[in-house]
């Protein structure tokens, strides 16, 4: 079938499913490469830029760049990473016996960002095509391109932006795409190098693929050795690993939930969000990730990023930011994108970042404790702007918020909201007490217990024996399993134990767990959406901390088996359709792959994992047994 594009002829064809792509990345910037090597999806230069390849959220004539042999019956017969590296290699194969590689990276960025993607010829002798359609601002903007000289390439310019690609291969233009027939034999390998620039500066140099190729494979090899070893784990754990450190911006340390926006909850559904921002609600278990995987500089890195975001007027704190802390992330629909699978709208930017979430006062400041308790310093200011995140959360602490799922209905009193309003208090008193900070302790105390009791008050459904998404909801929350991980009840309370036998009731489907019930949640979107990865994680540790440690291995076993082949993971999943559903990779998911499988390993497999022992209230009991 043909397409018509600004008057172009152009294929149309399908994205892949979102398990067929691999990332590659330098750190600043990533790219999604498809099983049949067609580079589907690219920001330049920052995660957050307008991408210059968008066919995953529409079509090739949204930007793609495509190499593969000019054979329509030549197959994918292998691909996979480089041991411990991030340089991704796709092999075919052709009917008559021929084959060759691609093999794509990104160089860990110094001036220039560059993509490098060299054919190799494996066997035989194989024709060729490649297809390159640059379109800048989101599959919008069609470059004007002109030859380098020596017609060793070309440069696309559209407004603020340049791409330079180099080759020895011919080119020509050909419906406004650069396309390219030529042959690899065995033993001879073919380079492209793909440069972006600002259009106000020379073209960016050119570049020695194969150097680059071999000096990105170091880099990722040296990174990733040093990951702390986790038994049969490993090598799970360092592909984990390396997806975070690609999905971490360089500059500043600030960690993007995943390089992607608008990949659908539920295909078809409109639960499609912009993640290539850096949420405070990661915070914590991001750093004890880092941390457990053996990277203390990535972790004081992300530590310094969390503070200069949240640094200013305490009532201005925000659950996401920039990635260098920029606040304004003003959430815009792209009407000229269809979307995946014409699931829509595509949204750029995020509304969420204006919402109240209780949470986050507890995220950062539980973070910090973590990061003080292991052994990175902290200074004397850092410590002035969380008293003053404190006395901002006890003026609204008992106030309605949008919980951690950032939904987009009224306001309500979420159970782990208040849990983590009572953890921000509680670590202000651990400060005090464990690293002799200055603060008004006792009244920090005071309130640590009105929390609680509130929470045990009206979180707390005796009649269900669980604690509840709301107040005054008899429904239950992912979030919950939370609760013995920060310690706010030790892991053998029975209030515990119902809630787990709660969520296993409720939002165990499949194996996977789900975040909530969308089709009786008021929060204010159709229902429907898959699975929730991070949750299962999380349902993992929470049995590994009740002594159910065969059923955490097993469904800890269960979530491995659903990374794609190259190892990584979506934000969700769909048991039935058995497929991915989110945007991805995803940082959340890697996290929780990562805690998991150091807890299982007995490293951290204790009660309030978090805090390294209980450090929860149990409260008093009525004799409804309720607990306050």
């Amino acid at each position: 079938m043909r397409g018509r594009f600004a008057g172009a002829r152009v294929d149309v064809v399908v994205p892949g499913r979102i398990e067929d792509y691999g990332l590659i990345g330098d750190c600043e910037t990533a790219a999604l490469v498809g099983r049949d090597a067609s580079i589907d999806w690219l920001c330049w230069p920052r995660f957050d830029s307008g991408a210059c390849f968008a066919a995953l959220l529409g079509g090739p004539q949204h930007g793609r760049w495509r190499i593969a042999p000019a054979d329509p019956a030549a197959r994918t017969v292998r691909r996979g990473y480089r041991d411990g590296s991030l340089v991704l290699e796709t092999e075919f194969g052709t009917p008559d016996g021929g084959a060759v590689a691609i093999i794509d990276c990104m160089p860990p960025r110094g001036r220039v960002s560059n993509l490098v993607r060299v054919v190799e010829g494996r066997r035989g002798r194989v024709a060729m095509r490649a297809e390159l359609v640059l379109r800048f601002d989101y599959g919008h903007a069609v470059p004007w391109v002109t030859r380098l000289r020596g017609g060793r390439g070309i440069r696309a310019v559209a407004g603020p932006d340049m791409v330079v690609l180099r080759t020895p291969a011919p080119l020509r233009g050909e419906d406004l795409r650069t396309v390219s027939d030529f042959e690899v034999e065995a033993g001879q390998s073919v380079p492209f190098v793909l440069s972006y620039g600002p259009s106000h500066l020379p073209a960016p140099p050119a570049l020695d693929a194969a150097a680059a190729v071999e000096g990105t494979d170091a880099f990722w090899r040296d990174w990733s050795g040093r990951c702390s070893p986790v038994g049969d784990w490993t090598e799970a754990v360092r592909r984990s690993a390396i997806t975070l450190k690609a999905m971490t911006y360089r500059p500043t340390g600030g960690l993007v939930a995943a390089p992607t926006t608008s990949l659908p909850e539920a295909v078809g559904g409109e639960r499609n969000w912009d993640y290539r921002y850096c949420w405070l609600r990661d915070a914590t278990l991001t750093l004890l990730a880092l941390l457990r995987a053996g990277y203390p500089g990535e972790a004081q890195a992300w530590r310094r990023w969390l503070l200069r975001a949240a640094m200013g007027s305490p009532d201005q704190i925000q659950i996401l930011y920039g990635l260098a802390g920029e606040r304004r992330l003003a959430e815009w629909t792209v009407d000229w994108l269809p979307g995946y699978e014409d699931s829509s709208p595509v949204r750029i930017g995020n509304a969420a970042h204006r919402q109240l979430q209780l949470d986050v006062f507890g995220e950062l400041l539980d973070a910090l404790h973590q990061a003080r308790r292991r052994g990175i310093p902290m200074s004397r200011p850092a410590w002035a702007l969380q008293r003053a995140l404190l006395d901002r959360l006890e003026e609204v602490w008992h106030e309605p918020d949008s919980g951690i799922w950032e939904v987009r209905g009224p306001r309500r009193h979420f159970t782990y909201s208040k849990v983590m309003a009572w953890a921000a208090m509680d670590r202000a008193v651990r400060n005090v007490e464990m690293f002799g900070m200055d603060g008004p302790v006792e009244g920090w105390r005071t309130l640590r217990r009105r929390i609680h009791d509130d929470i045990c008050r009206h979180g707390y459904d005796p009649e269900l024996g669980s604690f509840v998404r709301a107040y005054g909801s008899r429904e239950v929350d992912a979030s919950l399993l939370l609760l013995p991980a920060v310690g706010f009840l030790p892991p053998g309370d029975p209030r515990i134990r119902g809630t787990i036998a709660a969520v296993e009731r409720d939002l165990l489907e499949d194996g996977l767990v789900r975040r909530y019930r969308t089709e009786r949640a008021r929060d204010g979107l159709p229902p429907g959406e898959g699975a929730f990865l991070a949750c299962s994680f999380w349902l993992a540790d929470a049995y590994a901390m009740t002594g159910r440690k065969a059923e955490a291995r097993r469904l800890f076993e269960h979530l491995l088996s659903l990374r794609n082949d190259l190892g990584l993971l979506s934000e969700e999943y769909d048991p039935v359709a058995r497929r991915m559903l989110g945007n991805f990779p995803q940082a959340f998911s890697h996290i929780g792959l990562i805690n998991t499988a150091y807890m299982l390993e007995g490293a951290e497999a204790e009660a309030g994992s978090r805090e390294g022992r209980h450090g929860g209230e149990p409260g008093r009991r009525d004799g409804r047994g309720r607990a306050g």
